[in-house]
């Protein structure tokens, strides 16, 4: 097998590649989102596209739901090729780079587009060839086209004014060493609790609030019982779409450049989706009396500056990941 780079990208099409595509190539696709979620109907869009592209040389069958299994099982199979791919956060490939559970720091880059020029660096390409490397398992495309969230939002039930607010405040947070470790730095009480629980903890006063995707908000009634939306852009997210090396390797180069079409406008659909699901969903809940808030981020960014600093010093950051961030950032280049 060809050794595979963790990105595909287009100009990769003019390689000459091993193997090639029959007319009636199958891909099992596995995804956690129901069919009329918003990333399920990208999915949906994605497959329809691919078949398109390709004039039916290469269809993609979408399982939902986790039909075919968690987490752990579903990448067990991507790695035989028993499913071909996998759409679902990346950081899942950090059990063979561990650099990639830091694609996306906390209150690190100035906006999305910044995001973008990061995870386009060299540095980062070689944290994906390394995971392709140990597992046969590789992203298809630029990893930041698919949007998921679209962007992060703290939901308490008392007002967040200011980034002082924050300081004492009852955070949910999931099991993530990382995420308590940013948070309890930014002066949040962190409280560790399973998402099916937070409604009920905020009702009881448990906690006072969490952080989530501005997309999951109303879908789990949060502002039910914390009428307080604020957008923070903690960080950004994508969905990964991680393809099995091999199955990727036996498209032949027509097949592969309409597989990579039908995801690139796959990507521009859900960047627009995404946004207005975002919209529609915050009008909503503004009309059953919510408060939606942009907050001022900047004390939250030099604090976590600081942090970043420590932890590089102590060794616990990936090598080069703060000089590229900074590198990537505007007028850096």
């Amino acid at each position: 097998m060809i050794k595979k780079a963790g990105y595909i990208f287009c100009a990769a099409l003019t390689l000459v590649v091993s193997g090639a595509a029959s007319a009636d190539t199958t891909w099992r696709m596995a995804t956690k989102m129901p069919v009329d979620s918003p990333e399920g109907r990208v999915f949906e869009r994605f497959a329809e596209l691919t078949e398109d592209y390709t004039d039916g040389a290469l269809t993609i069958t979408v399982f939902p739901n986790e039909q075919l299994g968690k987490e752990d099982a579903v990448l067990e199979q991507l790695q035989a090729n028993i499913i071909q791919l996998y759409a679902e956060s990346y950081g899942y490939m950090k059990k063979w780079e561990p650099a990639l559970d830091w694609t996306a720091p906390s209150f690190v880059f100035d906006d999305y587009d910044h995001w973008v020029r990061f995870m386009q660096t060299d540095l980062v390409k070689g944290w994906f060839d390394n995971a392709a490397d140990q597992s046969g398992v590789a992203m298809l495309g630029d990893p930041t086209r698919i949007l998921r969230g679209p962007f992060l939002v703290t939901v308490s039930n008392v007002p967040i004014n200011s980034a002082a607010d924050y300081q004492g405040l009852k955070l949910r947070m999931h099991e993530s060493t990382r995420a308590i470790a940013t948070w309890t730095a930014l002066g949040a009480e962190v409280i560790t609790l399973p998402w099916t629980e937070v409604y009920q903890s905020i009702s009881k006063g448990i906690v006072q609030g969490l952080n989530s995707p501005i997309a999951l908000v109303e879908a789990m009634r949060f502002n039910e019982v914390a009428p307080y939306i604020t957008r923070i852009d903690e960080f950004w997210q994508s969905i990964g779409f991680m393809v099995n090396a091999q199955a990727i390797d036996a498209l032949d180069e027509e097949t592969r450049a309409g597989l990579l079409k039908a995801y690139e406008e796959a990507g521009a659909y859900s960047r627009e989706l995404m946004f207005e699901v975002a919209k529609q969903s915050i009008a909503r809940m503004q009309e059953e009396g919510a408060t939606y808030s942009i907050l001022d981020t900047s004390p939250l960014i030099e604090t976590m500056a600081r942090y970043y600093e420590e932890q590089e010093a102590a060794g616990k950051l990936p090598a080069g990941m703060l000089d590229a961030i900074e590198a990537t950032r505007a007028g850096s280049q």
